[in-house]
């Protein structure tokens, strides 16, 4: 595997060291007056040049073969190799965060999965450099699928890299799913055992993870389901197909121009000979007419092959077109399910914290129901103390009574307040039993 840091297309150094040297009698001419001014533009003093190397970014270059190598592109050379507007390689930009989008162009497809940032065509891929775990294995592992000799699935190569693409991106995701399942999965059990601050805290971080991964499946999700309901993106991604459809109708242009242009040569020469000979000699009847029926023999053969032309493009496109959106369908549909499974997955964890959740609020239900019946009992009985506590005040004035006089009078009066107080709690007991207000 070939590793090297070379620039992929040259003009832009060449623009670069041509401006640099056309700029050297204007600098020249600036500094005239023999003193080191601070120049920093091309004509200009004080201005900041801004050089191409600043727009450059890192890409992993991998050909049809297997080999790949680093380059430094700008925005401008990619657009013009891949035929993309800005707006696509925006979406391949690492300091905007986009969600998950694959688009099919004219000449390319713009892949945007998770970590992995690339532009797909007929013949290469433009892997966005990165030093993430997830880049390094779709690099390694296409460059050695490109190797292989043998291919039994027959996809073209642009769908290869697309599969691949897919496949890390649903391997990632689940792998994902199933840490935070192994994780969050004790600490559910461990709060619907034990309600405390630590694992309300720790489950409501857990909640916020698992919310912003079913966000990140749930978009791949759908942008794989788009491509399947439009027939006519799924057409666009055929790279292989209409490079090589366009390459055989320039080849065929080329071929008819070649042989209208000897026919008409064939048929001025006879003409200006016949034209010559005339001077000198009769004019051959039998050469007029193979002359002329050359002529109607050229024009039904470019009528034929014409017609023929354009009636096996149309066919072939018809029937290719259909042909390669059903195997693009298949291949979208195998890594649908595989997305959509990991999604469930997500849906089911989200539904057994709601389970936890209302378990624990039906556990904080019951201990309130308690609290409150454990009020109600007390305060029921602080009215009562409070009765008695009145009766004991009024024997406590300073008057005068028989009652004093007499000790067991007020005895009497202590008991019976007491036993009619206790009557009076047993009387809120049944009446709360006969309103249903908690059992007892």
């Amino acid at each position: 595997m070939e590793e090297s840091r070379d620039p992929l297309l040259q003009p832009n150094n060449v623009t670069e060291s041509m401006n640099a040297n056309g700029d050297n009698s204007r600098f020249n001419l600036i500094n005239r007056g023999g003193k080191n001014q601070n120049f920093i533009g091309p004509g200009f003093p004080g201005l900041k040049k801004r050089g191409h190397a600043l727009g450059n970014r890192s890409w992993i270059k991998i050909e049809q073969n297997g080999n790949s190598k680093v380059v430094e592109l700008d925005k401008a050379t990619v657009m013009r190799h891949c035929c993309l507007p800005a707006r696509d390689l925006r979406l391949l930009d690492p300091v905007f965060i986009y969600p998950s989008t694959i688009l099919g162009r004219e000449k390319a497809i713009v892949v945007s999965l998770e970590q992995i940032r690339c532009i797909i065509t007929a013949d290469e891929v433009f892997l966005m450099n990165s030093l993430d775990g997830s880049v390094v294995q779709y690099k390694s592992e296409l460059c050695k699928r490109l190797q292989e000799e043998n291919h039994s699935d027959d996809l073209p190569f642009e769908f290869r890299a697309l599969e691949l693409a897919l496949e890390f991106t649903c391997l990632t995701l689940d792998t994902q799913v199933k840490e935070l399942e192994m994780e969050i999965h004790p600490v559910l059990d461990e709060l619907a055992k034990s309600i405390s601050t630590l694992n309300l805290e720790r489950v409501r971080r857990f909640k916020g993870h698992l919310l912003a991964l079913t966000q990140r499946v749930q978009k791949v999700c759908d942008e794989i389901e788009h491509l399947m309901n439009d027939d006519g993106d799924m057409a666009e991604m055929y790279l292989t197909e209409k490079k090589q459809r366009n390459s055989c109708n320039d080849l065929y242009d080329q071929v008819q121009g070649n042989i209208i242009s000897t026919s008409t040569m064939g048929t001025v020469g006879p003409t200006l000979g016949m034209g010559m000979v005339s001077k000198s000699a009769p004019v051959s009847p039998v050469g007029s007419t193979s002359a002329s029926g050359s002529l109607k023999l050229q024009r039904a053969f470019s009528n034929i092959s014409s017609h023929n032309k354009h009636g096996s493009l149309l066919s072939s496109s018809v029937t290719g077109e259909t042909e390669n959106i059903d195997q693009l369908e298949m291949l979208l549909e195998a890594y649908f399910v595989g997305i959509d499974n990991t999604l469930n997955k997500l849906l089911s964890l989200k539904e057994y914290i709601d389970d936890t959740e209302d378990l624990i609020n039906i556990k904080l239900g019951n201990v309130q129901n308690k609290l409150i019946k454990f009020e109600l009992l007390l305060t029921a009985a602080t009215f009562l103390a409070t009765v008695f506590a009145v009766v004991t005040a009024v024997f406590g004035m300073n008057f005068e009574d028989d009652v004093f006089n007499e000790p067991n009078r007020f005895n009497w009066v202590v008991t019976i307040s007491a036993t009619l107080c206790g009557v009076l709690y047993i009387c809120f007991l049944f009446y709360f039993k006969h309103k249903k207000v908690f059992p007892l």
